[in-house]
């Protein structure tokens, strides 16, 4: 599907400000591609439709789980927030013909993963780091993201397990384990 009929989905699906928001993160997204080598179109695709669930309201959102084979593990049960990453990517395939790569991508969006490659990273990065966003220093997250992807990505992981720690969230532990991996390498790197 192309970019156009994508955003014009999500327009229609979803409030005025989580539209801006994905136009935001897919211009971001085709932004942090251009610097790291990785498909801007592609991108682009993904940054616009990271969360075409995200305003699912939680019925709905139940329903569409069970009927679609989603499960969610005990700390995404008890964060439905959570939820629009797994149901966006299951329904970029259905809807937008998205590969597994590209749906990937939209399902590590929120909580990171160790087994992200770039291109779910610059997603990552994108969705914290567009225009819209206010609860992240954006300007020293765009600089770091900018030079080092993977400072970028530990930089906003940090923040917003600290985000989620002020807010009295729970952390879901794939957070945690990318933290410590990238903690890890930057320790080995340094030596």
């Amino acid at each position: 599907m192309e970019y156009e009929e994508i955003e014009e989905t999500v327009k229609n699906t979803l409030s005025e400000k989580r539209y801006l928001h994905s136009v935001g993160v897919a211009k971001r997204a085709a932004e942090l591609a251009t610097i790291y080598g990785e498909d801007e179109e592609k991108a682009r695709k993904i940054g616009i439709a990271h969360d075409i669930a995200k305003e699912m309201p939680k019925e709905e959102a139940m329903i569409y789980a069970k009927d679609n084979g989603i499960l969610f593990d005990e700390i995404e049960k008890q964060e439905p927030a959570l939820w629009h990453s797994k149901l966006g990517a299951d329904i970029a395939v259905k809807q937008f013909g998205f590969t597994k790569e590209m749906a990937e991508a939209i399902m590590y969006h929120t909580t990171g993963s160790i087994h992200m490659n770039t291109l779910d990273k610059i997603i990552y990065v994108a969705d914290k780091t567009d225009e819209t966003r206010t609860q992240i220093n954006r300007e020293q997250a765009v600089e770091i993201s900018n030079h080092d992807l993977e400072e970028g990505v530990l930089y906003i992981a940090k923040y917003m397990t600290n985000y989620s720690l002020q807010k009295d969230t729970l952390i879901h532990p794939d957070t945690i384990e990318l933290i410590n991996q990238l903690i890890k390498q930057k320790k080995n790197k340094n030596q």
